[in-house]
């Protein structure tokens, strides 16, 4: 009894309450923390139910709560809600106009017979610029993130909207933006919902990048323009490759500006896939691995490390970024004990399909 924590007694025995009405409680478990250890139904569709009304009641109270399997005992942890300093609307919506000024500059630099200011900001060249690269690609990656969004609030998880991220336009590669994010302020209630909120982007943003494609390819039928030497050459993944073969064009043709767009959505798709980390990839991992997705992280990085050093450090800064920022690791849901259903596997297996369809092992290369 000396080891518990203090907590008040009105506090406590309102916990108690709350947790009683969905679970069995037989124990306080000591240790510095408010936890239980409760008895769990046999039904793991009932236990499903409870856990999330029960996560439901507590977030009203500024708690969360998590479950886990110790000692042969299930151990119902009770957590305070940590204290998130959210961003006003406004921030999403400067980032976003920003984000469209600078992907139109860049569109508008693919449109450059050659480098000049006064052709930069010709209205002629921003207009497709904004038309034909900055539109098509925005929408790649904002609904990528809706998808997070909307799928994260079905399962009664707090996300913010997007934040787009704005780079200068760059002459040698034009992109204008380093894609979208979202930020997660509450923990994931479960592996399944790990899996539908992992998926959700990839898969939206893969389904607009199709006809993004498609409008590109045509578009370089209608008016090829051939490459000139020097510059860089764009390695198609298997999808493109495979669209492509449905138009015809000359070998040495100049990528059309749309064509880029959902080139570089497959890219975003397929980078966010890797299952490492708290990328969707590992979002996914954790959901179909648990605590084994860790393998899958060091696989990941291993795997961009190799073709790195055979095809020229394309994703090198990748492996390092994965590494030193985003880190191989994952936390668990709130309640790892639900299986997965034959949906849950099925998307995982999407995932993997989508990724591979989409990931180029060399995606720019000089010529």
């Amino acid at each position: 009894m000396d080891e518990w924590r203090s907590y008040p007694l009105d506090y406590e025995e309102k916990v108690r309450k709350t947790v009683s009405r969905y679970f069995s409680i037989y124990e306080r478990k000591e240790g510095d923390v408010l936890a239980f250890c409760i008895n769990v139904p046999y039904d793991e569709g009932l236990l499903e139910y409870k856990f999330e009304e029960l996560r439901m009641e507590l977030k009203k109270m500024g708690l969360i709560p998590i479950l886990r399997h110790e000692g042969g005992e299930y151990v119902l942890f009770i957590a305070e809600k940590p204290f998130l300093k959210t961003k006003p609307p406004w921030i999403n919506l400067l980032l976003f106009f920003t984000t469209i000024v600078t992907t139109m500059l860049s569109g508008s630099i693919l449109f450059l017979e050659e480098w000049s200011w006064k052709g930069l900001f010709a209205f002629d060249n921003l207009l497709n610029g904004l038309i034909f690269f900055s539109f098509p690609l925005l929408a790649i990656l904002g609904i990528h993130e809706l998808g997070h969004y909307f799928v994260s609030k079905k399962h009664g998880v707090a996300a913010s909207l997007p934040f787009f991220i704005p780079v200068p336009p760059n002459p040698f590669l034009p992109l204008g933006t380093l894609g979208a994010v979202i930020s997660m302020r509450e923990p994931i209630p479960d592996r399944k919902a790990l899996i539908d909120i992992g998926i959700a982007g990839p898969l939206a943003g893969f389904l607009v990048s199709i006809p993004v494609c498609l409008i590109g390819l045509f578009l370089m039928q209608q008016n090829p323009t051939e490459a000139t030497a020097g510059g860089l050459t764009i390695h198609f993944p298997l999808l493109l490759t495979a669209l492509s073969t449905f138009f015809t064009f000359p070998p040495n043709t100049v990528i059309h500006p749309t064509a880029f767009a959902g080139w570089v959505g497959l890219l975003v798709t397929a980078i966010n896939l890797l299952p490492a980390g708290q990328l969707d990839g590992g979002h996914i991992a954790r959901g179909v691995l648990r605590e084994k997705h860790k393998y899958a992280s060091f696989i990941a990085v291993a795997f961009l490390l190799s073709i790195s050093f055979v095809g020229g450090g394309s994703w090198m800064f990748m492996a390092f970024f994965i590494i030193f920022f985003i880190g191989m690791g994952h936390p668990p849901a709130l309640n790892e004990l639900i299986s997965l259903d034959t949906k849950r596997k099925l998307l995982a297996l999407i995932a993997l399909l989508i990724f591979i369809v989409s990931f180029t092992p060399i995606p720019i290369s000089s010529q």
